[in-house]
């Protein structure tokens, strides 16, 4: 097996310099999550009409029209 000329020293080293980088890179990450997932930043004022948007797109999606419209068809027959 061949020994490496690197010292106990440089090895600490250089184990500290990856550390330092990792939490750089986890601090950066952490910061473009954060960003990424602030909806009230991406909607801005407009974070009640999005919200009856996807109300109305749930209804919509869960078939509220036609349950609404075979409601309104018995109730006018009977």
């Amino acid at each position: 097996m061949a020994r490496s000329t690197r010292t106990e020293a440089e090895i600490k080293q250089e184990i500290e310099t990856g550390r330092a980088q990792l939490a750089e890179a986890v601090g950066e990450l952490r910061t473009e999550l954060a960003a990424a997932t602030d909806i009230r930043a991406r909607l801005g004022g407009k974070l009640p009409a999005a919200a009856a948007a996807a109300a109305s797109a749930g209804f919509v999606l869960a078939g509220g029209v036609g349950a609404t419209f075979r409601y309104l068809a018995h109730r006018s027959r009977g």
